[in-house]
């Protein structure tokens, strides 16, 4: 054994020598990936949960939660906002909190029993408000945490369907979601006294404490941490990333957290990253509003919950798609852009016409956004591959700075708009085509850099400056 030193916990990591060979290798590697994909997977229903608990309000809305509260004005949208508020403050200092104590099976569970119990007390709690903004900062680490997970066990050709894989909650959420709320609205109203909206929020708050509590027995921590692993296995699980070179940084180099931060603060790429996010949240505040304009329709509270489910079915569909294809493929940008696209005709369809079978149309191809989003997650993770400190941070800070589209965007759908809501439309389109065409300058700029590396790497002289490991080249 060798052993390193942690600059960042004092502690020493250490690498086996040995994996096993060649020959029995491949077998045992498609067997550590179906076990680690199995546990994994967990966090596709937690974040199932992350999304249902965030956005049930939407649905409320629909059965009374306004008036009972009573939520005049722009206050709805307030309500909506205010979580981000938390998203934003906490995403940074949760992630170099998870980097420096390496526990995300503890951490990541104990942060979901919280704002369970949170989400159940928003339906006895009259101060929505302030129940929403501490929710933010219990759900703002999860996002984070599971990218930077997800990111220490997968190689780069890997990362983008299994961000694709957990991140697919958000679809299933909206599709699920809403069959499971319309339900319960539909039936639970009186039990007990109780409006069925505040039962919507005990019984899914209740649901997601159960399930947090048994993912504390389920997810991994780090290769090196995980006690689950058997000696040859974690062999595996760290060689396989270093066999890619950029994976040399996860083991090779432990830097300190604070280093991170600053590695990530001072990479200007980061921010492009958040600015280029942050539009493309402004264009999906729509997410928050979809029952709402699935109600413009004009069809009751349960028939439009459950015309909610569709579009978001066939989300999940193109999401795993385009994230598997971009993976085969070894691209990003295309297929993202390819997604905004086709959601740029769905904003521009609802703009032209209210005939219903139009709008709903339109829906699908807005929906399906969500697919080419989590194909830019994918990028991240790609492009700050090599210092695991510093992509903690870098994938806190972008997620959190995008959360201040989320904000904005929430003030964009004014109920005085609709049932038309071009404006919103309007508005969505501009974001969007901003943020595509940042991520387009990115994406010119990397193949830049890779052009660059290949002329090193074919000098003998150059290749000795360059700051990556041999072969290292950026996705685009």
């Amino acid at each position: 054994m060798s052993a390193l030193s942690d600059t960042k916990m004092g502690e020493s990591i250490h690498l086996p020598t040995s994996v096993p060979d060649d020959r029995s290798c491949s077998n045992l590697e498609r067997r550590l990936v179906r076990k680690l994909d199995l546990r994994m997977s967990v966090l596709l229903v937690l974040y199932t949960l992350n999304m249902i608990d965030r956005s049930n309000v939407s649905n409320a809305r629909l059965q009374g939660f306004e008036k009972d509260l009573h939520l005049q004005g722009q206050l709805y949208a307030t309500v909506l906002s205010i979580l981000y508020v938390g998203f934003i403050i906490i995403q940074v200092p949760g992630n170099m909190f998870l980097h420096w104590v390496e526990r995300p099976a503890l951490f990541i569970p104990c942060c979901m029993i919280v704002w369970g119990a949170i989400s159940v007390s928003i339906g006895f709690y009259p101060g929505v408000l302030v129940a929403r903004l501490f929710l933010g900062f219990t759900e703002g680490p999860f996002l984070p945490g599971a990218l930077f997970l997800i990111s220490r066990w997968y190689k780069p050709d890997e990362i983008a369907t299994r961000t694709a894989l957990v991140s697919s909650g958000i679809s299933i959420s909206s599709a699920f979601g809403s069959l499971f709320a319309s339900g319960i609205l539909h039936s639970m109203q009186g039990i007990l006294g109780q409006a069925a909206w505040r039962w919507l929020f005990y019984i899914e708050g209740g649901i997601t404490i159960l399930v947090a509590t048994s993912a504390l027995f389920i997810l991994p921590d780090f290769p090196h941490n995980t006690k689950w692993l058997t000696p040859e296995e974690r062999a595996l699980a760290i060689s396989r990333l270093l066999e890619d070179d950029c994976g040399k940084a996860d083991v090779l180099e432990k830097r300190a957290t604070m280093q991170g931060l600053w590695d990530a603060v001072s990479d200007w790429k980061v921010w492009w990253f958040s600015v280029a996010f942050m539009f493309q949240c402004i264009a999906h505040a729509l997410f928050g509003y979809f029952p709402t304009l699935c109600a413009t329709l004009g069809y009751d509270t349960t028939t439009t919950l459950l015309l909610c489910a569709p579009p978001w079915m066939f989300a999940t569909i193109v999401i795993f798609g385009l994230t598997w294809y971009s993976d085969k493929k070894q691209k990003r940008y295309k297929y993202f852009a390819a997604s905004n696209a086709f959601g740029t005709i769905g904003f521009i369809i609802s703009i032209s016409t209210m005939n219903k079978a139009a709008r709903y149309i339109s829906l699908f191809l807005m929906a399906q956004v969500i697919a080419g989003y989590l194909v830019l997650w994918g990028w991240v993770n790609n492009t700050f591959t090599r210092e695991p400190a510093k992509r903690a941070v870098a994938i806190a800070l972008i997620n959190g700075m995008a959360q201040i589209g989320s904000v904005v965007g929430t003030y964009g759908w004014p109920s005085n708009w609709g049932p038309t809501y071009r404006y919103s439309y309007a508005i969505s389109i501009g974001a969007i085509g901003v943020s595509t065409a940042m991520f387009g300058v990115m994406h010119l700029y990397l193949k830049h850099l890779n052009r660059q590396i290949e002329k090193s790497e074919q000098n003998p002289k150059d290749s000795k400056e360059l700051q990556g490991p041999i072969g290292f080249r950026y996705l685009v």
